[in-house]
This record gives structure tokens, C-alpha cells and sequence, in this order.
């Protein structure tokens, strides 16, 4: 066993298929942390997992995330102090709404596996990224 830290990096070290910068933070054997940030007033892409579940807690900005899993679909607000789960396979996509990023910290379970991981879904909103 290793112990890592790492503190939040000034730039983004890629940009998710979502459109949303990502800075990489820990990642242990069973799960991934990062901090995604989406500009003022933009909008992601609708993507999908094909094997992680995410949980997802909302540190600045003000703004919405859209869910469809089967025939389970909502729109909810999101802004500081808000979590969200996002199950596998569950379709979504978020807009910032305020002025400032909106910014949400993830734990990715298990760990991000790479590229493939995530694809396209038809959302309900214009992604602007």
C-alpha cells in the first residue's frame, strides 16, 4: 500500500469526452477522484459509462444536471453543497448557469479505466464545449 497527495492543479490535466476540464487527483485501488469545471454559462456533451459509477459533489457555480436511466428521467439544480450519483450506463449531461465555473469534485468507481470509457447520448440541451 502507498499513500498519495495531491493538491489541485492550476490546469486542467485533460478535457473529459463531456467538454468539462479535469484535474486528476487521487486514485486507490477500488476508486478516482477528480475536480471537473465547466465554463460560465456552457453546456456538456450528453455522454454515458459503459462501466463506472460516479458520484459527483458540486463546490462552486450554480447550474443543472440531467439524468435518464430506462425510464427514470430528471433535471435537477445543482450548486455548492449538492452530491449526485451518476449509476452506470445512465445517460446525463450538466449546464453552468451562473457567472462564475460551475465545479464539481467526482469519485469514480471503480478507478477511471481510459478512453472508451464514455460515450455519446443524445441530451435534451445544445452542448456549447
Amino acid at each position: 500500500m502507498s499513500f498519495e497527495t495531491k493538491r489541485l492543479g492550476a490546469l486542467p490535466d485533460v478535457i473529459a469526452p463531456d467538454g468539462s476540464e479535469v484535474r486528476i487527483l487521487c486514485c486507490a485501488s477500488r476508486g478516482s477522484m477528480a475536480h471537473f469545471t465547466l465554463p460560465p454559462h456552457a453546456i456538456s456533451k450528453a455522454m454515458a459509462h459503459r462501466t463506472v459509477e460516479e458520484i459527483w459533489y458540486f463546490v462552486s457555480g450554480r447550474g443543472q444536471m440531467w439524468r435518464r436511466s430506462h425510464e427514470t428521467e430528471e433535471i435537477v439544480d445543482v450548486e455548492p453543497g449538492t452530491a449526485i450519483t451518476i449509476p452506470v450506463g445512465t445517460h446525463f449531461q450538466f449546464r453552468s448557469l451562473s457567472q462564475e465555473p460551475l465545479a464539481a469534485v467526482g469519485t469514480t468507481m471503480p478507478p477511471w479505466p481510459g478512453e472508451g470509457e464514455a460515450f455519446a447520448v443524445d441530451g435534451i440541451w445544445e452542448p456549447t464545449v
